[in-house]
């Protein structure tokens, strides 16, 4: 298909639901910037780290949930075609909450589709996921043939809701519009690999933060295991031409358009171990891999382990304090077992071919991450809390506090080097004077280097000592150096 850039973009309407996430805000700028009328972000938040940008380039925000069919109704009425990426459960604590994963993934897919058929929009282009076709078994450069994934072997139940939600958008292609006789909805499908790129909110935020804490201990399968992955960009693009894909008044192009029904495979076309392409990242961040591997037999366990430990804490799965599982068993498969697959159908077809290599996005991504470490506190991993915290409290309570059980082999353990309690009781005190001499002086030379965290890394060092101060004084040496 060849169509100029702004082929059914320009002086049309759109809704994105989802808009204000990482993929959908891109996307909504991407139309502004193609001559797009009106683009409304849909979306249950009011704000997130993309909002102050679509506000000033003209982004109108419909606040609303999918699952309530009054706010999807509200959201779609006047729109020429619609971006449905709004989803829930993709990762972490939040594929635990199944009634809340079907209830958005499918229930507000439906409500999308009825309001596209209310109100007479021609095209709607749904963001689905590999994970339709795919649950844990090798898949070599797979295509648009494959089978749907048996419903009930997906292990997760945000798999299994996009594989329902998706059958229903392409079995709506055709469905007749009320109030417009004679005309139908077309929709197609859009499979994205696992999304990177500048201020992804969902993979590599979580990897980084685990990677910060030394809490990844192992990588999963094989050294030959390969992923797709796909940089937004190319994603938006592919979106984009999907949704010329459905336009059906392009002269000389009467008919059935050539995206109608049809799902879409969308990576950058280079499959690589996922701990690979990560490993240039962390690395750009100080951070590093673990040399060993585990099968992921016995990933499985621990990621069943963290399934049954957080399927208790059910209630509070929501709660900021309960942080996120290490692992679930679908994110054991996505990483751990080959699934990547061609995206040829969507070249042929859409004209899809990525404008940004995987090297450029990395460059990009790697970028925006430094520059993020440099405006943000630094620190050590979590051992190194743990033994400056721990120590702390030990010391204190074997100088200061009674005789109770562990704690009298903690006293006489320390007594074995020091010989008396006035010399345990002086080791605290030192101690104690040292962590708030290397906190002040933390604070004092934070205002000269990164005055936007000076309390974050007085209250760091008060804790933990010269393993924080260590991390302030590098970054103050690299300050003195530029």
């Amino acid at each position: 298909m060849h169509l100029s850039e702004n082929e059914g973009i320009e002086n049309s309407s759109f809704v994105v639901t989802g808009g204000l996430g990482f993929v959908g805000a891109a996307l909504c700028l991407e139309l502004v910037r193609r001559g797009a009328r009106v683009v409304k972000a849909f979306d249950l938040r009011t704000h997130s780290p993309w909002s102050d940008d679509l506000r000033r380039n003209g982004v109108h925000f419909v606040r609303g949930d999918v699952t309530s069919k009054q706010d999807v109704d509200k959201a779609l009425r006047g729109a020429d075609c619609v971006f449905h990426l709004a989803s829930y459960g993709m990762s972490g604590k939040e594929m635990l909450q199944l009634g809340r994963v079907d209830e958005v993934n499918i229930n507000g897919t439906c409500h999308v589709l009825d309001a596209c058929t209310d109100h007479g929009i021609r095209r709607l282009v749904y963001v689905s996921t590999y994970n339709v076709v795919f649950g844990g078994k090798e898949i070599v450069n797979g295509n648009e043939t494959l089978p749907y994934f048996p419903m009930d072997d997906h292990v997760d139940a945000y798999g299994r809701s996009k594989a329902i939600a998706e059958q229903l958008v392409l079995k709506s292609n055709g469905r007749p519009l009320k109030n417009k006789s004679g005309k139908c909805l077309y929709t197609c499908a859009v499979r994205p690999a696992a999304i990177y790129g500048p201020g992804e909110e969902r993979h590599l935020p979580r990897i980084i933060k685990l990677a910060k804490l030394g809490l990844v201990p192992f990588k999963i399968g094989a050294a030959n295991v390969k992923t797709d992955w796909v940089y937004v960009d190319n994603l938006v693009l592919a979106l984009l031409l999907a949704s010329m894909g459905l336009l059906d008044d392009i002269p000389g192009r009467e008919g059935q358009p050539v995206a109608a029904g049809q799902p879409y495979f969308i990576s950058d076309g280079s499959p690589i171990n996922s701990f690979e392409f990560i490993r240039p990242l962390l690395k750009s961040l100080d951070y590093e891999l673990p040399s060993r591997s585990v099968a992921v037999s016995h990933a499985l366990v621990l990621g069943n382990f963290f399934t049954a430990l957080y399927s208790v804490m059910y209630p509070w799965l929501n709660q900021k304090w309960l942080p996120q599982p290490f692992i679930l068993p679908a994110e054991v498969y996505k990483v751990g077992v080959t699934h990547y697959f061609s995206f040829l159908k969507a070249r042929e077809e859409l004209g899809y071919i990525p404008m940004v290599s995987p090297k450029e996005g990395m460059a990009a991504t790697i970028s925006y991450w430094q520059d993020k470490k440099k405006r943000e506190l630094d620190g050590p991993t979590i051992y190194a809390w743990l033994f400056a915290v721990i120590g702390m409290l030990l010391l204190f309570a074997a100088a200061y506090l009674p005789d109770f059980g562990p704690l009298t082999l903690v006293r006489a353990f320390a007594l074995l080097f020091l010989g008396s309690m006035t010399a345990l009781r002086a080791l605290f005190l030192l101690s104690a004077a040292a962590h708030i001499g290397e906190a002040i002086y933390a604070w004092q030379l934070a205002r000269k280097v990164d005055p936007a965290n000076a309390k974050g890394w007085f209250w760091q060092t008060f804790a933990l000592g010269f393993f924080s101060l260590r991390f302030l004084l590098r970054r103050a040496k690299k300050t003195s150096d530029k």
